[in-house]
C-alpha cells in the first residue's frame, strides 16, 4: 500500500508524494504570475495534511516577501490538524471525535508527521466544517455566476470554496470576515483536489436531492 501519510520507518515514499503535490502549487504560481497577481489568502483542505503542508510550504517559500495568509480546512468530524493546533504543544495529535463525513478524501484521523510542522508554523487559521459547507462549495462551483466556467468538484475538493463563500456572504460572519481581511481587495487561491469520484452522490447533491443546508454552521 502506498500512502501519503508517514510514521517511524515509513517516510521515503510519503516524502516523494509530498514533493509531487508541489507540482500544482508551482503551476498555480506560474499562472498567477502571468496575470500579475499574487494571492492574499490561500485555503487548503486537509486529511492527514500531506497535500496541505506541501502547498503551504511551497507557497510560503515562493512568496516570502508577500506571503499570503493560510487557512487549513477539515471536516468537523475528523479534525486531527485542528486538534493538534488547539492542543498547542508542537506535537501532532489524533482526532478525538471521529465520525463519518461525506468528505471521504479528508476522512483521516492522524496528521502526517512530515507536514504537520509546516502547518503548525505557517498556517494562520484552522477550520472545522460540517458537511453542508462542502455541499455549498460543490453547488457554487457547478453553477457559477456570469461567464465563469463550471467546475466539477467533489466533496473533499469543494469545502474550501464553501467556507469562503459562507464567511464572505453571511452577515453573522462580518466580524470574522473583517478580521481575516476577506474584502473586495482579497485574492483567494484554492485547490480542488477531486472531481465527481462518486458520480451518483455528486448528482444528488448538485440537483438538490440531498439537503444538508440546515446543519449548524
Amino acid at each position: 500500500m502506498v500512502q501519503d501519510t508517514s510514521w517511524d520507518g515509513y517516510e521515503q515514499i510519503p516524502t516523494r508524494i509530498i514533493q509531487g503535490y508541489t507540482t500544482m502549487a508551482d503551476e498555480a504560481c506560474r499562472q498567477l504570475e502571468a496575470t500579475g497577481l499574487s494571492p492574499t489568502h490561500v485555503f487548503v483542505q486537509a486529511g492527514v495534511g500531506a497535500m496541505a503542508g506541501s502547498v503551504v510550504g511551497y507557497l510560503a517559500n515562493v512568496w516570502q516577501d508577500r506571503r499570503p495568509r493560510f487557512g487549513v480546512v477539515e471536516p468537523e468530524s475528523m479534525t486531527c490538524i485542528y486538534r493538534s493546533a488547539q492542543v498547542d504543544d508542537g506535537a501532532p495529535h489524533a482526532a478525538v471525535d471521529q465520525r463519518p463525513t461525506i468528505m471521504a478524501g479528508l476522512n483521516c484521523g492522524e496528521p502526517c508527521t512530515l507536514t504537520w510542522p509546516i502547518l503548525r508554523d505557517f498556517a494562520d487559521w484552522y477550520f472545522k466544517c460540517p458537511d453542508h459547507v462542502a455541499v455549498r462549495g460543490m453547488r457554487l462551483l457547478a453553477a457559477p455566476e456570469a461567464d465563469d466556467l463550471p467546475v466539477i468538484s467533489g466533496e473533499s475538493g469543494a469545502v474550501t470554496v464553501g467556507l469562503i463563500d459562507l464567511i464572505a456572504g453571511e452577515p453573522e460572519y462580518a466580524a470574522l470576515r473583517a478580521k481575516m481581511g476577506l474584502d473586495e481587495n482579497a485574492v483567494v487561491l484554492c485547490f480542488s483536489t477531486e472531481g465527481d469520484t462518486d458520480p451518483a452522490h455528486y448528482r444528488q447533491i448538485i440537483q438538490g436531492s440531498e439537503d444538508l443546508s440546515n446543519e449548524d454552521h
